[in-house]
């Protein structure tokens, strides 16, 4: 589809963890905001007919579908939206591309920098006939992250020293937990390093303005076996097995951990650290970015504040002063709230879907596009290959515009 009517019909593939936070924002964003295009949720799809069609009704979708070729090609489907584990990110997004549909793609955008480059180069034809394209680091979009991102644009920090980034979580800490997908290399391409730092690598970038260019990495696996699933519900998984008899195992082929230093393209230097093994940290993410003039801080578990050091300030009033990002003149509230009245981690994705409707209805190009990341992925590639090589200094593949097949 090139032109762009009043109605946008979504086609979503996933029905689990994301697809439920998308069929939110799918359910609110034109009832927050005036948009000149309206999304209309057309049709879900999943494997399980059964739990696609429970979820059809649940989430307030109009049909339901097990077959996402189908929704590709379907005449009366404009956008699909692809909330499906990395391993299907490629073959999906590119057959949707060349079907003429809107695409958006979670994070990350593959499993691997081959599969990116095939996306980036379909994302680049179907451009070239009205098609647009986004992937989903809805972090972006959290009002807080949005500001400290125009706070440094605007040079209130100065020339950028030091990036600091952690994104913690506990939710495997049990070596009973099952052997879920996101644990098996083959589905999500990697561990703790693709779910969650991806979030943090692309968040850091966005805020700075500046990007990796090298890294020095370190990554570990602390339970190398697990007990296989009963069924595939990620993080709501039970074991397979009785009570009475031995549990079924499988190798966990992912890293458990991540840590890393690097160096970005302004002089800046970095550190990052994604764990699903921090105890006692559900959803831990936090960002500090240190300059010349003044320093910015962002926590996740206080998602509506933004902490500000001013170095410009005279000695006696200089201190990390905490600004409530709630005002409708702060990134994406005026539709929101009055000032004070908080806002969740539910409506990044609605901000999201706004920003998607707009740049398509309009003809934009929306961000981050398939090529931001891209570029994503090759950190991934360059943290992994660093760790298996000795924590060697390893630089990051620079993203050059594929050539078209």
């Amino acid at each position: 589809m090139s032109t762009v009517d009043s109605e946008l019909r979504i086609g979503m593939v996933g029905y689990a963890f994301m697809g439920a936070a998308h069929s939110q924002a799918w359910r609110t964003v034109n009832r927050v905001y005036d948009l000149p295009v309206r999304a209309r949720m057309a049709r879900i799809c999943g494997r399980d007919a059964g739990k696609v069609a429970e979820a059809a009704d649940r989430l307030g979708w109009d049909s339901y579908t097990t077959d996402w070729r189908e929704l590709v090609n379907a005449d009366d489907i404009d956008v699909v939206d692809i909330c499906t584990p990395g391993d299907s990110h490629a073959e999906i997004a590119i057959a949707a591309l060349a079907a003429g549909k809107h695409v958006l793609c979670e994070k990350p955008l593959a499993n691997n920098v081959g599969e990116a480059r095939e996306m980036v180069a379909a994302a680049a034809r179907a451009q070239a006939t009205g098609v647009r394209s986004m992937c989903g680091f809805n972090y972006r979009r959290v009002p807080a992250v949005t500001m400290m991102r125009d706070l440094v644009a605007a040079g209130r920090l100065g020339v950028i020293r030091h990036v600091r980034a952690v994104y913690l979580q506990d939710w495997i800490v049990d070596p009973q937990f099952p052997l879920v997908w996101r644990l098996q290399k083959d589905r999500a391409g990697s561990g703790a390093l693709g779910d969650i730092g991806a979030h943090i690598i692309d968040l850091t970038q966005f805020v700075s303005g500046q990007r990796i260019t090298g890294v020095s990495a370190v990554t570990e696996t602390f339970v190398k076996e697990r007990p296989l699933p009963a069924d595939s519900a990620g993080l709501a998984a039970t074991v397979d097995g009785t009570a009475d008899g031995p549990h079924a195992t499988g190798q966990v082929t992912v890293d458990d951990a991540a840590v890393f230093v690097a160096r970005l393209d302004g002089g800046a230097l970095a550190t990052y650290e994604a764990s699903r093994f921090a105890t006692g940290r559900k959803n831990a993410l936090r960002v500090e970015i240190n300059g010349s003039l003044g320093s910015l801080v962002f926590d996740l578990e206080r998602l509506n504040e933004l902490e500000f050091y001013d170095a410009t300030r005279p000695g006696p009033e200089q201190g990390f002063s905490r600004i409530l990002v709630t005002e409708g003149d702060h990134p994406y509230m005026s539709a929101w709230w009055p000032p004070g009245h908080i806002i969740g981690y539910e409506h990044s994705f609605t901000h999201e879907m706004r920003d998607f409707l707009t740049a398509v209805a309009t003809g934009a190009d929306p961000t981050p596009s398939f090529a931001d990341a891209l570029q994503v992925q090759l950190v991934l590639d360059a943290v992994e290959r660093s760790a298996e090589h000795s924590s060697s200094w390893t630089g990051v593949e620079p993203a050059l515009a594929p050539v078209a097949a």
